[in-house]
């Protein structure tokens, strides 16, 4: 179209009627933007005022004394379970044990309550040892069966360490310290592996849900050290846990007080003691009052793939599944 031909058309709708409906188009068009932005975070962000990125931390608040948490959960759950208080339905809490209990006890320590995921260790003297979270779909079965799949991981490092101590051949002394150091790492995983499939005494924690009244007489339960109860969590991916190691009985600090494994090579991990995981893999570092806070770093984790967080609904239809197995088979159910 040519200058005269376009200014004929310019003419005809007349000049500023032309730019008005160019004006109203692109007012109606961004108009119809916003809207649509508006209505799209509302559905995509979650609730309206919930920052996306917010996660709900329930445990030890690093710098807080074990004893002050302690306290502090039994307090929680106290108010929650009084019987002239409001009413509360099942809801989630962090279970921290006395002391590590092997996978056949746990079905008598936790009884009553359905649990989603636990926590292990190897606890070996001297030795900041890696947590293993372990998501349970059918209790108490997954249990065993994911400490030997973190027997399968330390297996993994351990090699790992070998071949890093092998590859080392220099006789200065930065070499003959990263030897001994792959050397001893090596020996650290081959005892966890070796704990884990013999059915370890290693597990230390849970996360579990039931009504206020079940969760108040887990914690009456000797080998109970704590019961932390969260009715602010809504979704467990969204969560993050730091229950207390059973030995740990002063201030938590931010960071475990060891050496953590160099690396020589950039496709091996460092085994430097990984902070406790959640089941989102983030790094757990408080349990403030106002346990909604922005994410953290993410953590080493001890199994090779993402690790799924089993839903409630899915929590429960495996209890119930495992229950009509072991009634069909005329065995008591398992919890």
């Amino acid at each position: 179209m040519g200058p005269h031909r376009l200014r004929a058309v310019l003419v005809r709708f007349g000049g500023g009627s032309l730019r008005l409906q160019i004006m109203t188009g692109v007012a109606l068009a961004a108009t119809a933007v916003l809207v649509l932005a508006v209505a799209w975070a509302g559905h995509s962000g979650g609730p309206a005022g919930e920052d996306p990125g917010d996660v709900v931390r329930v445990g030890v608040v690093e710098g807080q004394s074990v004893a002050g948490y302690l306290d502090s959960a039994q307090r929680e759950l106290s108010m929650l379970a009084d019987p002239s208080g409001p009413a509360a339905g099942d809801t989630w809490a962090l279970i921290s044990l006395r002391d590590y209990a092997a996978p056949d006890r746990l079905p008598a320590l936790l009884d009553g309550a359905l649990v989603a995921q636990v926590y292990a260790r190897v606890p070996l003297p001297d030795t900041r040892t890696q947590v293993s979270l372990i998501p349970v779909y059918r209790w108490p079965g997954d249990v065993t069966a994911g400490m030997l799949d973190a027997a399968l991981v330390r297996d993994q490092e351990q090699a790992d360490y070998l071949r890093l101590e092998r590859s080392l051949t220099g006789d200065d002394q930065r070499q003959t310290r990263l030897r001994a150091t792959y050397a001893n790492a090596a020996r650290t995983a081959a005892q966890e592996a070796a704990a884990y499939r013999s059915g370890c005494s290693c597990v230390f924690a849970a996360v579990v849900r039931a009504t206020p009244a079940t969760l108040d007489d887990i914690a009456s339960r000797a080998a109970v050290r704590a019961v932390d109860p969260a009715p602010e969590v809504r979704t467990l991916d969204r969560t993050e846990f730091r229950p207390p190691l059973p030995e740990e009985r002063g201030t938590v600090s931010a960071e475990p007080s060891a050496v953590p494994v160099p690396t020589v090579a950039p496709d091996v991990a460092s085994t430097s003691p990984a902070r406790l995981p959640s089941s989102i893999g983030i790094t757990v570092t408080s349990a403030s009052p106002d346990r909604r806070v922005a994410g953290s770093p993410a953590v080493v984790t001890s199994s090779p793939e993402p690790l799924a967080v089993p839903s409630e609904a899915e929590v429960s239809a495996a209890h119930e599944g495992s229950s009509a197995s072991a009634e069909a088979s005329g065995a008591e159910p398992e919890r």
